[in-house]
């Protein structure tokens, strides 16, 4: 009837969203696909395209932040999304491709072995949520640093031993023994879950002098990459692996410099100096991952 104002939307009823909005969470949605296949793969016993599907999923996981802070589209949605994407892609199908190439001739123990894999991956992420809650904000520097090794480097790593077996120039059978696989499983988790600070390296600055021999080098791993890619991507996870104790020291040094400028400015308000501050436990300091996500996107954003 005329006069009639039509009936208010129900609340929860879904609303038309924009391109922009809907762009992150399909890339989310590529990357826990991807790692689906990966899954699949594994399971057919097609172990190249598996560990390709792997790191599909973590390009794909890369760049969903990027593209949410580029367009500024955030929602808690799609945080969720992230979580469970990154869990499935870098915690449950790394795990599964290690057991079903080594672990399975381990029977049961190999089994429980390989759920320490996810278990750390899903306590990792659980812990990434709880930091984002944190009242105090980290200090500035501290956005140049993660806690532990991110996920989808973690899921990376924990595939060397795999990589390199599906190489045709090297033919090492212990590569697929059980002892192999079930050392990087347990000590991929460890770093996945400790507190040692790890390098993020979409903060750090190039001075201008360096920047042409990196292009060169750039170019040099691309043409590995495309020659020999089952040894060139282990190479560089190993070379990250020897990053491990520089981001320590740096993460050190940085925070006993915040710690002594802070000292030095009570001293000249006349206020004693602090106590040191016990170390982070649980989401510490640096649990909170700046911005662009090193574990698969910007989880602000989801």
């Amino acid at each position: 009837m005329a006069g009639i104002p039509p009936p208010a939307p129900r609340s929860g009823a879904l609303r038309g969203l924009s391109v922009n909005r809907l762009l992150p969470n399909a890339l989310t949605t590529i990357a826990l696909c991807s790692g689906l296949t990966a899954i699949r793969y594994g399971l057919t016993g097609d172990y190249r395209s598996a560990v390709l599907a792997v790191i599909v999923a973590a390009i794909f996981d890369a760049l969903d932040g990027r593209v949410a802070r580029r367009l500024n589209v955030t929602s808690r949605f799609g945080a969720e999304l992230d979580s469970l994407s990154d869990f499935c892609a870098f915690g449950v199908a790394p795990a599964l491709l290690v057991y079903l190439s080594s672990m399975e001739a381990a029977g049961s123990l190999g089994w429980v072995v390989t759920l320490m894999f996810p278990i750390c991956s899903a306590m990792r992420l659980a812990r990434f949520n709880v930091g984002l809650a944190a009242d105090v904000p980290p200090p500035v520097w501290a956005a140049a640093f993660f806690t532990g090794v991110p996920a989808p480097v973690g899921a990376l790593l924990v595939l060397v031993p795999l990589m390199l077996s599906l190489s045709p120039d090297i033919a090492w059978g212990w590569l697929r023994h059980p002892v192999t696989g079930g050392a990087f499983l347990i000590g991929v988790a460890a770093l996945m879950v400790s507190q040692l600070p790890t390098y993020s390296f979409k903060k750090g600055r190039i001075p201008p002098h360096l920047v042409l021999p990196i292009f060169l080098g750039i170019s040099l791993v691309v043409g590995l990459l495309a020659t020999s890619p089952w040894v060139t991507l282990p190479c560089i996870m190993l070379l990250y692996l020897a990053t491990l104790p520089l981001s320590w020291r740096a993460y050190r040094r940085l925070e006993a410099t915040e710690r002594a400028a802070q000292a030095s400015s009570l001293a000249d308000a006349g206020h004693p100096a602090p106590a040191e501050p016990p170390r982070p436990g649980g989401a510490g300091i640096v649990a909170l991952r700046p911005p662009g996500g090193g574990e698969g996107g910007d989880r602000s954003r989801l």
